[in-house]
């Protein structure tokens, strides 16, 4: 186990490194089990993180991945908090992947409601054809 002055507590850590807005956000998310630490699941917010530390965690929809360069001393601005951690998280897909796959739902007029049994079913042999 790391002493204090080799570690410091992770919802401080998350906050100094601006990843949650407020300290008790950071520590919600630990104690709801959304923070991962070198792979295990981490439920307390006093569980010790120490340079080289591995983080995984969630923020709005993305999933993060951050290793631990440096311990804070205060929450200062960005490019201080950025200095903390390196990113380790996948680039995302591209977009263009996406519109592929909405470019499949059939368009309708609008104001012509939910289509009816019989049109769904149209709609669904159309696009079984196209396949």
């Amino acid at each position: 186990m790391p002493s204090q002055k080799d570690a410091q507590r992770i919802d401080i850590w998350l906050w100094y490194a601006r990843f949650y807005k407020t300290r008790s956000l950071a520590t919600k998310m630990v104690r709801g089990g959304k923070v991962r630490l070198n792979g295990n699941i981490c439920k307390k917010s006093s569980t010790l993180v120490s340079v080289s530390d591995v983080l995984t965690f969630a923020r709005a929809d993305e999933i993060l991945i951050a290793r631990v360069r440096e311990l804070g001393s205060r929450r200062g601005p960005a490019t201080e908090a950025q200095q903390l951690y390196e990113d380790l998280t996948p680039p995302k897909e591209p977009k263009m992947q996406a519109r592929t796959n909405n470019a499949r739902i059939a368009s309708r007029e609008k104001g012509s409601g939910r289509p009816t049994k019989r049109e769904r079913r149209a709609i669904d042999n159309l696009m079984q054809k196209e396949l």
